[in-house]
This record gives C-alpha cells, structure tokens and sequence, in this order.
C-alpha cells in the first residue's frame, strides 16, 4: 500500500510554521534591541541638549541642566557688552589662560557670538550656583560691582563673561560647555562648534 504525499498540506505546514517562527523571533528580537538603547539617565548624563533662545530678551537668562550641571544662557545686552572688560584689571585670569573652556571661547566674551554667553553654572570654588547679579553696582554684591555672577556660599564673583575675580576663593572662571548654534536660535549644548 502506497501513501500520496499531499503536498499542499506540506507547503501550508511550511509556511505556517515559518510565518510563526518570524513572529516569535521578532517578539524576542524588540525587546532585545529595545535593551540597547541608552536609558533616559543615560541620555541625560551625556547627550547634548537643544535649547530655544528665540524668546530669550536681551538682558534675561535662561538655565538648563546638562551632564547633571546647570547650564547658563545669557543674552547680553549692548550695555553689558560693554561691561565686558570694565573690571580686566581685577580678574585673575582675564585671557582664559587657566580656566576650561573651548577654543573659541579663548575671547573677551568668552563665546562664539558675544551676544550670547554659555556657561556651566558651578563655582569653581566648591559648586555652589553663582547668582546671576548682572546690574552694575548692586548693592546686594558691592558699590563698585560691573555687573556678572556671584556665589552665594563663599563669595567668589565672576563678571559678565564668567572671568573670576582676584581675592576670591574661586581658583579658575566659570567653565564654558562644548556648544554650536544650529540655527540663529537654537543652541546645541555638548556638541563641539563646527570649525570655520
């Protein structure tokens, strides 16, 4: 007695059988992948961040964490452009020799455009957050003050480009964060500018 083979049927189990072997290597498979992607603390920790800065105003700052640090984005104002090298004298490092910074901010504003200042938001005393006292001569800082930041918990004071002053406990400026304009008004923050 002899058997017909159905193929048919055969071809029916094949292609069933694969259509289901896909499915279940897929359902094993996103999760996998899924598992490579950095976490959000990951993100957070390392990743650049983009900001807006089309509704910044001249003269107000905006601050944004990045890396776990406060960031500082500053729009100066012409008067405070002008403020930038009023106090030169009294700075420990005016030229940014000491201090951390990228290339291009190795400048009297310390910034790829001068209007626009970025900066990481700790001492560099011992981290505390420097208050943005940008008025010249707030009296909350002192008569003669030019104008930038200072910190509340020991009394290192920067100027309006994050430069500190001589006599303070802060030993270096406010550091500036790797960053790029990707447009007119957006800012990306942890990207190297691109060279010129």
């Amino acid at each position: 007695m002899t058997e017909s083979v159905d193929t048919g049927r055969r071809h029916f189990l094949t292609v069933a059988t694969i259509a289901t072997g896909a499915v279940g290597a897929a359902f094993v498979a996103v999760p996998f992948l899924a598992s490579w992607k950095p976490s959000a603390r990951a993100k957070a920790m390392g990743a650049p961040v983009e900001i807006d800065i089309a509704k910044l105003e001249p003269g107000a700052i905006v601050k944004v964490e990045w890396r776990g640090k406060a960031i500082y984005v500053l729009h100066r104002t012409p008067e405070m452009l002008k403020q930038v090298n009023a106090a030169v004298d009294q700075l420990r490092d005016p030229q940014s020799a000491q201090s951390e910074q990228p290339d291009f901010a190795k400048n009297d504003a310390r910034a790829l455009k001068p209007e626009y200042l970025v900066l990481v938001g700790v001492c560099t005393h011992l981290g505390c957050a420097p208050l943005d006292k940008l008025t010249p001569g707030d009296a909350t800082v002192s008569a003669d003050w030019p104008g930038g930041f200072f910190c509340p918990c020991h009394g290192s004071k920067f100027d309006i480009s994050g430069r500190v002053f001589k006599d303070v406990p802060a030993p270096t400026n406010l550091p500036v964060p790797p960053y790029r304009f990707l447009s007119d008004t957006r800012i990306l923050i942890g990207a190297e500018a691109e060279k010129a």
